[in-house]
């Protein structure tokens, strides 16, 4: 084995790793995002809600309610009416978003877990530390630092998946338009816009998906049912995503209005959380719910079986058994 080298390799291989696995998991499921979007501000603003009025052969007028689209549909939609690249809009800035974003909720995870567990129950060394509250901890402080560095490349993301749909007339032609525009129109606040929903939508994905998969590989490692292999890996990804939506689902659809708002349009985050309620009612938050979950459950398989395949290349590279 060689020296200078933890089990895990060093810190920047493991930031490398884990924003690369993040990047090839977002182009496996960027449509599914993009439609998770659309479902997410269809709706928006309207106090009543839409239908289609019909005359009877009498002459009277009755109201059909629409339904909204689901995923396939909305998907259908996209590409009918905008292209298929539309489908793909933001990628760009999404990949910047995963590399920023995952290379540190993910690749200092670690670390901090390792950190914490020397100052909570007296044993730092990596990998080794069973304490729930530990991992916690840990998953909120990486997922919460993600958010505060990397906030700018997720306005941008959901402004150009949001297309057409967007409140303002505003439109960017590429990524680094749509920076320069919001930074000289609305400053660092609308680079930043949505901080603290994002925060709290981060911290709770980054518990529910990494803390739930750490866990729950370490339970199934542990019971003797599965190696640790591909087949464990699949298993405690599936979890943790279907984990990360049920929990994450009410604060990403406020997250999104919210980010895509128009300036003005709402007071803050509680703001679109009150309107959003009040306008189309408690079901509106779990809008985008099937995407979200195809997205996230199909998302957590790339990313971490794609993860834990790099780390043991790593491994294998440096000598490390």
């Amino acid at each position: 084995m060689k020296q200078g080298m933890s089990d895990d390799g060093s810190l920047g291989v493991k930031l490398l790793t884990a924003g690369t696995a993040a990047c090839i998991a977002d182009l496996a499921t960027f449509p599914l995002d993009t439609a998770k979007v659309r479902m997410q501000i269809a709706g928006e603003g309207q106090v009543i809600q839409k239908a289609l009025l019909l005359a009877s052969a009498e002459g009277s007028v009755f109201a059909v309610r629409t339904s909204q689209p689901g995923l396939f549909q909305t998907i259908v939609n996209i590409v009918r009416c905008e292209g298929a690249r539309s489908l793909y809009g933001g990628l760009s800035a999404g990949l910047q978003r995963q590399m920023c974003f995952a290379s540190i909720r993910l690749g200092l995870y670690d670390s901090v877990k390792s950190l914490y567990a020397g100052i909570f129950d007296g044993n730092s060394k990596s990998g080794t530390s069973m304490n729930i509250g530990v991992r916690v901890s840990a998953g909120i402080t990486t997922g919460a630092l993600a958010v505060l560095i990397a906030q700018p490349t997720d306005v941008v993301k959901i402004r150009m998946q949001a297309g057409n749909i967007r409140r303002s007339s505003v439109r960017y032609s590429s990524t680094l338009q749509a920076y320069k525009n919001i930074a000289r129109e609305e400053g660092a606040r609308g680079l930043w816009k949505g901080t603290m929903p994002n925060v709290s939508r981060n911290v709770i994905v980054n518990v529910a998906e990494i803390v739930c998969y750490d866990i729950i590989k370490d339970l199934i490692l542990a019971s003797g049912y599965l190696r640790d292999g591909i087949p464990c890996h699949l298993t405690a990804a599936t979890a943790a995503g279907l984990c990360t939506t049920l929990t994450a689902s009410p604060v990403d659809v406020i997250k999104t209005r919210y980010m895509n708002s128009a300036a003005g349009e709402y007071k803050g985050a509680i703001d679109c959380a009150i309107k959003t309620f009040v306008q189309e009612g408690p079901t509106a938050f779990y809008k985008g719910f099937v995407p979200s979950f195809a997205r996230l459950v199909s998302w957590n398989i790339v990313l971490w079986v794609t993860y834990e395949q790099m780390k043991l290349q790593m491994k294998k590279l440096h000598d490390v058994e």
